[in-house]
């Protein structure tokens, strides 16, 4: 019986199954925007097989091609000399979808029941990503069929990343989520590793099964999405987070991000439920224009444009840079470039543990862009001449690349999203997540277009493209790093003082 037990036991009891559920969310939306990024990896890896030196291909003996015909085995309409601007085409279709439909998408996560939402993005994710590979056994040769299923994946793909941050957000308070966030987030590495080796199992024959496969497996995770997400802490009588509470009182008692406190000082199970309860009162929703008066909203969206251009030109373009310059299969490419996501996972973990530790999100993203432009170059004027210089170059790459764009998309966002300025108002987590990562997402359109036009000139131009916006980046988060020198200084004039006062007593 419960009144048989003291509440201090019910307290422990209640602690624990937090913590439990807390674990689980994290567990589940780990998983969903993994297969959200497997989805959308196999393009890059697919390309080089699309469009590539038919010579060193053997012909079938019934073939009727000419022996000096080095265009035979690609894939039409990409067998042209402009097959890259059209690659480049058909990944704009996508991003640019994306982009737009990102700043849109925040506001529907914040008023639609998330569960619902993801499941719906996923079934659909998962069926134009499969419809793309059946372009292959349907034996379809017309770039708008391409185009078009790319740019209805975009849309749905932004159901994504602003309801997993929502969802997360729900669950977890303020406390030190650099470290937390920083694991979390290499959902998207893991995904692109993912997404690389299974398009590599059928690149070189069918490569259709390339996007078919991850297409089923994230429909299926959409189907776990529905029978098993929890939205809020009080739909399975667990204690919110701080923030949904007294923003005054959250901000005196610092919470273990894995561990969610009880919502108010007493400790039994029943007042837990029945703060709950009153903590489903939730303030609306914030709105776009009020989400950008929020300080630091527009540095780190900018900064996050410049951050994805970088990053998702390599995302796209770094397995067909390595088939092109050192002339692997396009399986051995995109095996290759799974090191730069494994960098980024590093990076991420490390950002995250550093801005923790210094409490400086903007200095530690700045640090990491000033290092990661010259290790660009140098990977491309070294990295190719040896397979061990390669793979230490591409760790140390997406480690300094991957990580502000980590960092930025997560705790970040969650710091801005429960910013002392909205008075403890967690609604407006998904509107800044999704204006953050939507402007980001402008970013991730232009830097493989980009790269798609630029890259005939030569793959030199490519990289001084990826250094400028890598500058860009670091120049747009100078004053918050600035604002983070001066709070450090008071903070240490403050810790004299009181030295000095103590000496003196």
């Amino acid at each position: 019986m419960r009144s048989s037990l003291a509440p201090g036991i019910w307290f422990l009891r209640a602690f624990s199954r937090d913590s439990k559920y807390r674990a689980f969310i994290l567990l589940i939306t780990f998983l969903i925007y993994t297969c959200y990024h497997m989805s959308r990896k196999p393009i890059s890896v697919v390309k080089s097989r699309l469009h590539h030196n038919c010579s060193e291909v053997i012909q079938p003996v019934n073939s009727t091609h000419s022996l000096n015909d080095t265009t035979w085995c690609n894939w039409a309409p990409f067998d042209k000399s402009n097959y890259k601007e059209l690659l480049g085409a058909v990944d704009n279709a996508f991003l640019v979808a994306y982009a737009i439909g990102m700043f849109i998408s925040g506001i529907f996560g914040e008023r639609l029941p998330l569960r619902y939402y993801l499941t719906a993005g996923m079934l659909l994710s998962g069926l134009f990503t499969s419809l793309f590979g059946l372009g292959y056994f349907w034996n379809i040769h017309v770039l708008w069929y391409f185009v078009l299923v790319q740019i209805f994946n975009g849309l749905v793909q932004t159901t994504g990343w602003p309801a997993v941050v929502s969802c997360v957000g729900n669950w977890f308070g303020k406390g030190k989520r650099g470290l937390i966030m920083g694991i979390w987030n290499s959902h998207t590495s893991v995904g692109n590793i993912l997404g690389s080796l299974l398009a590599g199992v059928w690149v070189d024959q069918q490569w259709g099964l390339s996007f078919v496969v991850p297409g089923v497996i994230t429909a299926i995770m959409g189907i776990i999405t529905f029978f098993f997400l929890i939205e809020y802490p009080e739909d399975v009588d667990c204690s919110p987070p701080q923030h949904h509470g007294n923003p005054e009182e959250s901000q005196d008692q610092p919470e273990d991000p894995a561990n969610g406190p009880s919502c108010n000082k007493e400790s039994s199970l029943e007042s837990a439920v029945t703060c709950s309860k009153e903590a489903s009162a939730q303030p609306s929703a914030i709105s776009f224009f009020g989400a950008l008066r929020i300080p630091g909203v527009v540095e780190f969206s900018l900064c996050l444009l410049f951050a994805k251009l970088v990053s998702y030109t390599f995302l796209y373009w770094l397995p067909l840079y390595i088939s092109n310059v050192v002339h692997f299969t396009a399986k051995e490419a995109g095996d290759l470039s799974t090191l730069f996501d494994v960098g980024g996972i590093i990076g991420g973990i490390l950002a995250g543990l550093v801005s923790d530790y210094i409490n400086g999100r903007a200095t530690t993203c700045c640090v990491m862009l000033i290092l990661a432009a010259p290790m660009m170059f140098l990977y491309n004027h070294v990295g190719q001449r040896g397979i061990g210089i390669s793979i230490v170059m591409l760790l140390i790459c997406g480690a300094l690349v991957n990580g502000p764009y980590a960092l930025i998309t997560t705790a970040v966002s969650a710091d801005l999203g429960t910013h002392k300025s909205l008075k403890g108002n967690a609604k407006a987590l998904s509107t800044v997540t999704a204006i953050i990562d939507g402007t980001g997402s402008i970013g991730a359109a232009l830097g493989p277009l980009l790269a798609g036009l630029i890259s005939p000139t030569g793959w030199n131009n490519v990289f001084y493209m990826l250094i400028a916006a890598d500058v860009l980046a670091c120049l747009l988060l100078c004053r918050l790093v600035y604002k983070e020198i001066l709070a450090w200084k008071s903070s240490l004039s403050k810790d004299r003082g009181s030295n000095v006062a103590l000496t003196h007593a």
